[in-house]
């Protein structure tokens, strides 16, 4: 086979492009940090890529949905804390009056308190969270309170279908498949009965009729009783949902190890291979000087 002049400059050209474009690559993969900056510099690195990476976008959603679980449960904790204070100091104040040692003032200032703790009630019921009202199942655009100051002078009114089988728990997804409730159960805490129990033992005090005070003593231990249950079972959830949490954070972590494993590019190596890189290209337009000599028109120009 005949070499010419002209295969040998085309070679070398092809070459030097060649040379070229992989340290064009190289500089890319230093300036980006990534092994391909476009889907055909590696189909398989690309294809992969989306699948980690959609693995890494739900992981971060389900944390985001954790976030709103750890609002809800928050201000859920914090407002039956209060409401059990608030019980407790109607108890306190209820098993004074029993003693017999309260004068007529005495128990019409307690009737006051209660009645202040009642209003209080009233409004940890119609906590919202951005905007939602948190103590009302799913129907979290109604207030769960119908009714504050009944004409008839009764206690005041929740809301209808506080107790309706329709109104289910708020429930947010944590996983795939896999969902928790962020509420309290709704009629369970802040239902009729409550209010009913708070509203006689004031109405009590101030008509100075301390003849049913064991019955309504009764009737205020199973109104915290039934708090009592759902905070326990509201603390069982937040464990639960740490749990996840903690779950969900150690498989963030290998998520987006993985995908940087798939994606990121050795920057030591990179390094390296570009400066090699530079090194054979230096050398390959060395020997393709030598190689393309002048030719007769070079001369005749």
């Amino acid at each position: 086979m005949r070499v010419t002049q002209s295969m040998l400059t085309n070679n070398s050209m092809r070459n030097l492009s060649s040379s070229y474009s992989r340290m064009g690559q190289l500089q890319d993969q230093l300036s980006t940090g990534k092994k391909i900056t476009r889907p055909s510099d590696d189909p398989v690195v690309a294809m992969k890529g989306m699948f980690y990476r959609s693995n890494v976008s739900g992981v971060e959603q389900y944390k985001r949905n954790l976030s709103e679980l750890y609002l809800w449960m928050d201000n859920s904790e914090a407002g039956l804390e209060q409401a059990n204070k608030g019980l407790l100091r109607v108890r306190d104040l209820l098993l004074q009056g029993k003693n017999g040692t309260l004068e007529d003032e005495d128990r019409q200032a307690v009737s006051a308190e209660i009645s202040q703790i009642m209003k209080d009630m009233v409004t940890i019921a119609e906590t919202r969270v951005g905007g939602r009202y948190i103590y009302h199942g799913t129907d979290v655009n109604a207030s769960p309170i119908k009714e504050i100051n009944p004409a008839d002078g009764s206690a005041p009114k929740v809301a209808d279908n506080l107790m309706d089988p329709s109104i289910k728990d708020y429930t947010v997804e944590v996983s795939p498949g896999v969902t928790l409730n962020a509420n309290v159960s709704p009629g369970k805490v802040f239902n009729q009965e409550l209010f009913d129990t708070l509203h006689t033992i004031q109405q009590a005090f101030e008509k100075n009729d301390i003849t049913d005070l064991d019955n309504m003593l009764n009737q205020l231990d199973d109104v915290r009783s039934n708090l009592s249950a759902e905070w326990s079972d509201l603390g069982a959830r937040y464990n639960r949902l740490e749990m996840i949490d903690d779950r969900l954070g150690q498989q963030e972590s290998i998520a987006k190890r993985i995908m940087s494993d798939n994606e990121d590019a050795e920057i030591e190596r990179v390094i390296t291979d570009l400066k090699v890189q530079e090194s054979v290209h230096r050398a390959a337009l060395s020997v393709g000087a030598r190689i393309m000599q002048p030719t007769l028109m070079d001369f005749l120009r």
